[in-house]
């Protein structure tokens, strides 16, 4: 996934500012959350993992950090 950068308040390539991963715990789903760091997302809490058969499923969600201030705020 190559983006072009953005400015600091948004992300690149109009992603959105909240982004929920999910998947098999598998290379593919470690680089899915690796890329979205790459370009400047910040993880947002634990990741979560539940089985599905025999396979784990995974999520973790990531946020662009120029929305962290209104997060803290809606919280407190």
């Amino acid at each position: 996934m190559k983006a072009k950068r953005s400015s600091k308040n948004v992300p690149p390539d109009g992603l959105p500012t909240y982004r929920l991963f999910t998947g098999p715990d598998d290379a593919a789903f470690c680089r899915r959350v690796s890329e979205a760091l790459a370009l400047g997302y910040k993880l947002y809490g634990s990741p979560a993992a539940t089985f599905k058969g025999k396979d784990v499923m995974v999520a973790q969600a990531v946020i662009w950090p120029a929305v962290e201030p209104a997060i803290a705020k809606s919280k407190g």
